[in-house]
C-alpha cells in the first residue's frame, strides 16, 4: 500500500485585534479666551463696547497674560 501523502495548510493568520482603550477628549477650556472663540463660532459674541469682561483684563489678554502664574515663572528664570 502506498502513504497518502498530505499537505499541512499553513496556519490562517490571525489578525490582530486593536486595544479598544479610547483616548478620552479633552475637557472643555473654561478660559476667556476660549468662552470668545465659542460665542463668536456659534454667532452670538457681543460687540467690544457691550462687553462683560473688564478693561483690565481685555488688556491683559491682549497683552499675553503677562501677570500669570507661568509668566511669571519664566520672568523669575530669566533673572536668575
Amino acid at each position: 500500500m502506498a502513504k497518502k501523502t498530505t499537505k499541512k495548510k499553513p496556519a490562517a493568520k490571525t489578525a490582530k485585534k486593536k486595544s479598544s482603550t479610547k483616548k478620552k477628549p479633552a475637557a472643555p477650556k473654561n478660559s476667556l479666551v476660549a468662552n470668545i472663540n465659542r460665542r463668536k463660532q456659534a454667532g452670538i459674541s457681543r460687540a467690544k463696547q457691550d462687553s462683560t469682561i473688564s478693561p483690565a483684563a481685555y488688556k491683559d489678554m491682549q497683552a499675553g497674560w503677562p501677570n500669570s502664574k507661568k509668566n511669571k515663572k519664566k520672568v523669575a528664570k530669566k533673572r536668575s
